[in-house]
């Protein structure tokens, strides 16, 4: 088994501590709702939402995707730090294990946040994972978070 990681900022003008609430401690509430179009639901399969637990995100029925299983590992309100692990759906394929996502929300100069994430692709056998599957992954969590961001900056009482 190999492991590539590649890592990626972004940066908001939402506030790091709104972006966590939003997109870590609600997201099975506000994706399904920002993104009823590809995003069917997310259910807590496991556990209480919190460290341990195990979240299964139901796509569209259409969808390339069928479903996706993340279990928590850390989820840290005090630091803004999330780390969990994709460990079942179709993504996964015949090449990778799982993928593991750390992310950390800090405050920017301007109010906003700088959002880093590091990946980590643990692959099978001596698969190397190629950095345009990784763009791809990256490419939809960006529209997630875009959408996010906008909904946040459109409705600035939520999640203060």
């Amino acid at each position: 088994m190999g492991v590539t990681t590649y890592t990626h900022e972004v940066t908001t003008s939402a506030s790091p501590t709104r972006l966590f609430k939003a997109i870590v401690l609600d997201s099975e509430n506000l994706v399904p709702k920002l993104m009823p179009k590809v995003v069917k639901n997310i259910e807590i399969v496991e556990g209480d939402g919190g460290a341990g637990s195990i979240k299964k995100m139901n796509f569209v029925e259409g969808s390339p995707i069928k479903y996706l299983k993340h279990k928590i590992h850390v989820i840290d309100d005090k630091n803004l730090v999330t780390k969990y692990s994709l460990i079942e759906g179709d993504v996964l394929g015949d090449k990778l294990e799982f993928v593991t996502y750390d992310i950390k929300f800090e405050a920017s100069g301007n109010g906003g946040c700088i959002c880093k994430t590091s990946t980590e692709y643990h692959t099978k056998g001596d698969y190397v994972f190629k950095e345009e599957e990784h763009s791809e992954g990256k490419d939809q969590a960006m529209e997630l978070f875009k959408t996010v961001e906008d909904y946040l900056i459109a409705n600035p009482s939520l999640y203060v």
